[in-house]
């Protein structure tokens, strides 16, 4: 799994940076695997077994920053807004928006009618109690400077919400695809800044979304059921049982044995162990471009890692295309940056680093690593270079990963320790508290192209997504100037020049975009695979009666 920007856009017109504007429709369409008919006739009913490789943190999903939290969210909560097949921004809990002549006043209009999963009904105080919720210093949620610009919310009756922003900003639409938060249920959690107590975090989330919780057993299994009075109609699936299944081994003799409906593949499952008939039968298999890198990445307040020349060295030492082959069976596309190859915002022309050994060897010299001991690892100041690199349990590629990295800089003579965690106890103990040398993990990137909450210097807390704590003055004020314009032409080049500027730092190592591989069970009708993936309208799944497999309850 990865940390992510939400997909429900915290950061809307960012954060899964899903702007209509964030990609292009042939970067993200899905490539291959047909979808199944659907011109079957929808019924209510059956269960849907979707997997997790590692729990989630918490049920309140705008104080988390990890994809199992987010996906089990998306099922329970609703935004104002979200975005179509074609990542085009449109109304959820909002039915309308306006903005003012100069950008900075916005205006939704509620959808009427839409209810609590206990029956109360959503209104305006619910949206300015959830922005109040976030920007709230008592409250750990890493999405704070999404609002910084904000001035104020307002609920005009129970159906209007006034927005004011202190100048123009790029997601002031988008944002609002947050998850909405009930205030009756948690406004004296949030008061008395205990929102991690409140029972909506663990035994009893109370939403909008699609589907309401009913069941939580800790590191096995989470259950939802359909929720009958969603505004857009029932849903026709009556349960999803999310498995956690730390493991993608596992995961996929659990798919192949139809313990699972499905799950994300690895390039291996994809290529070379599901090219077989009763397979294809059984299972419809999808491809395309992800929002998503891996990368290698350093602890920057540890004085070996914050010289830039090491971080260069260990870049040109790492043959990037023998990772994506190996790994990836070079169904991945190489990273030079935080953004996706194919989208608005990306460039090329940036600093590079193709394998070289030798200058690897002469910039780590230049960095003072010039002897080696008996074993023939660096050491300055009598001290060999080695260090510990973490990544999570589940993930075999990230495992592979780690290991070309280990064989990779040996050979430069550096010397590295692999330590395989589970995922929650990775999150708590080693990342959120900044206890790790260096990482193999990856990003959701989102639709538009704001990355403030991950690169800017001032997210680097312990509930913040800046986990590497890097600090650049130059990438704060690309950053800043780049989420306070509306118009493309000046943010693209502000994001090349942000782009241009980490390529030269490169506070981490950028491996690929790796391509998504998801893959259903074929009874599962209705998917309508395009630029916004596969899940996007899972609500309106369904099974036809005739193939339907469990009963309800």
């Amino acid at each position: 799994m990865r940390w992510r920007i939400p997909r429900r856009p915290v950061a809307a017109v960012a954060f899964l940076a899903l702007a209509a504007a964030g990609c292009s429709g042939d970067a993200d369409s899905a490539v291959d695997g047909a979808t199944p008919p659907v011109n079957a006739t929808a019924a209510y009913g059956d269960t849907f077994i979707d997997s997790l490789l590692g729990n989630i943190s918490s049920l309140i999903p705008t104080i988390t920053g990890d994809g199992p939290s987010h996906t089990v969210g998306d099922q329970i909560y609703s935004g104002l807004v979200t975005f179509d097949k074609d990542l085009n921004p449109v109304g959820e809990l909002a039915q309308s928006w306006e903005f003012s002549r100069d950008c900075r006043d916005l205006t939704f209009r509620l959808r009427p009618g839409v209810k609590w999963h206990d029956g109360r009904p959503f209104t305006a105080d619910d949206v300015v109690f959830t922005w109040q919720t976030i920007v709230d210093p008592k409250t750990p949620s890493p999405y704070k400077s999404e609002y910084a610009l904000v001035e104020s919310v307002r609920a005009e009756g129970a159906d209007v919400v006034r927005v004011h922003y202190s100048q123009p900003f790029a997601k002031a639409l988008t944002n609002w695809g947050t998850w909405m938060l009930p205030r009756h249920l948690l406004e004296t959690y949030v008061r008395e800044g205990r929102i991690r107590e409140a029972p909506q975090n663990w035994t009893a989330p109370v939403g909008t979304g699609p589907y309401r919780f009913k069941e939580l057993r800790s590191g096995e299994k989470i259950v939802l059921v359909s929720n009958p009075d969603y505004w857009e109609g029932r849903p026709y699936i009556s349960r999803i049982v999310y498995r956690i299944i730390p493991s993608q081994a596992t995961t996929f003799l659990e798919l192949k044995a139809k313990g699972v409906d499905a799950t994300a593949l690895t390039a291996l499952q994809y290529s070379r162990q599901t090219d077989y008939r009763a397979f294809q039968r059984a299972y419809t298999k999808f491809r395309h471009p992800g929002n998503g890198y891996t990368y290698l990445g350093f602890n920057l307040k540890d004085s070996r890692f914050a010289d830039r020349r090491v971080r260069q060295a260990f870049a040109y030492a790492i043959n990037k295309r023998e990772v994506i082959e190996g790994v990836r069976l070079g169904l991945a596309r190489e990273a030079t940056g935080p953004y996706k190859p194919g989208t608005w915002v990306y460039t090329d022309k940036v600093k590079t680093y193709p394998f070289d050994m030798e200058k690897a060897r002469r910039l780590l010299a230049e960095a003072g690593w010039k002897e080696r001991n008996a074993d023939g690892l660096l050491i300055k100041d009598g001290k060999p270079f080695t260090f510990e690199l973490l990544t999570n349990q589940g993930n075999d590629e990230r495992k592979k990963i780690a290991e070309i990295v280990q064989a990779q800089l040996r050979e430069l003579g550096v010397g590295v320790e692999i330590r395989v965690l589970e995922w929650a106890a990775f999150l708590k103990e080693y990342i959120k508290k900044r206890n790790f040398e260096a990482i193999v993990l990856g990003w959701g990137i989102g639709i538009d192209p704001d990355q403030y909450v991950i690169w800017h210097s001032s997210q680097t807390g312990p509930d913040q997504l800046n986990h590497i704590s890097y600090v650049n003055p130059e990438v704060d004020r690309l950053l800043e100037a780049g989420r306070t314009t509306c118009a493309r032409e000046d943010r693209v080049k502000y994001y090349h020049r942000l782009q241009e500027t980490l390529a030269e730092d490169l506070p981490l190592v950028f491996l690929y975009f790796a391509d998504v591989l998801p893959v259903v069970s074929s009874r599962v009708y209705g998917i309508d695979a395009g630029p916004n993936g596969i899940r996007y309208r899972s609500n309106r799944w369904f099974v036809p009666q005739a193939l339907q497999r469990y009963t309800a309850g």
